[in-house]
């Protein structure tokens, strides 16, 4: 969906961006991360032109952006800012409709877009007609979401969506957007530089610092597979976290003990993590997770799956 190849941006002397490449498949989310001042807001903004590369190209559906104006690639992609970029002088309504009424859709189109959203979003038809500031962070946070998502764009561009919440706040909106099927079927690239977020929200991460890309690959990769010891020291202070979020129920499979008791379902696919949480929510009672692909079910106790975990660890590492 999206090729980025061979992309630079200088600023005077200070190369922001230094000579990247990366693709991007339909339905996967990337995440740039890094530390601040590593280049990844310089090229979330050339994507779609807000910044002016100075050598390089990028493509969207292969097409390449240069191809169209910046005015109409905007329309086609979504952006999240991190403080929601809402105008503050329109309503949540009015700042919703802007995009569709850019593309000129009539007034019960965009009720019905408008509708179908606050609902997922978990707004309430009341706050339609008030203002940003009369919204709590998260809320605005939500209608910054709903503005992006109004026209059903195939892309979705978030910039350090969730950095201006509070840590509860950012925890909760975070777990909400993740399953939230608008985004399942959009192509994302999202920049932070909270490794635990990028971590959670990512299909593979891009690692970058001084204005290059270090390692691209899926988190266990970055974790298990890491390319120098900048990408090694750059994830050790958080490291069995991190392994607990990158390492997939199917990722133990033929180390997990078979089923021999009903018990509560969790999805295969599922982290360590996700497990690890239900299984403490509830008590350490057992969980059943299904093969998809044999119909195969393994017992999930908070017993097995650490001693699972740690046998696959040792593998890896």
């Amino acid at each position: 969906m999206i090729a980025v190849k061979n992309l630079s941006k200088h600023f005077g002397q200070v190369k922001a961006v230094d000579d990247i490449s990366f693709d991007i498949a339909d339905g996967e989310t990337l995440i740039l991360l890094g530390t601040s001042g590593c280049g990844k807001t310089t090229t979330l903004k050339m994507i779609n032109r807000l910044i002016e590369p100075t050598k390089g190209d990028i493509s969207v559906n292969g097409k390449s952006i240069h191809e169209q104006s910046p005015e109409a690639l905007r329309r086609g992609i979504g952006y999240v800012l991190q403080n929601n970029g809402l105008f503050p002088h329109y309503t949540v309504a009015e700042n919703m409709a802007i995009v569709p009424q850019l593309l000129k859709w009539d007034k019960q189109k965009i009720e019905q877009r408008t509708d179908e959203l606050i609902q997922k979003l978990h707004l309430v038809e009341e706050q339609l007609s008030v203002y940003p500031d009369q919204l709590s962070g998260g809320q605005q946070q939500r209608v910054g979401l709903a503005r992006a998502l109004m026209a059903d764009p195939p892309v979705l561009l978030m910039d350090e969506p969730f950095g201006a919440l509070d840590p509860v706040t950012r925890f909760k909106i975070r777990r909400e957007f993740k399953q939230l099927d608008e985004l399942k079927r959009k192509t994302i690239i999202m920049v932070t530089h909270d490794v635990q977020e990028a971590f959670e929200m990512g299909d593979r991460i891009c690692l970058m610092d001084k204005g290059r890309i270090i390692q691209t690959g899926t988190p266990a990769e970055l974790l298990f597979k890491p390319a120098n010891n900048f990408v090694i020291e750059f994830l050790k202070e958080q490291r069995l976290q991190l392994e607990f979020k990158a390492v997939t129920l199917m990722d133990l499979w033929d180390t997990l003990p078979e089923n021999l008791s009903q018990a509560e379902s969790i999805d295969s696919s599922q982290t360590v993590w996700e497990a690890l949480e239900l299984l403490t929510a509830n008590s350490k009672q057992p969980l059943s997770a299904t093969n998809p692909a044999n119909g195969q079910s393994k017992t999930i106790t908070f017993e097995s799956l650490m001693t699972a975990f740690y046998q696959y660890q040792s593998t890896e590492t």
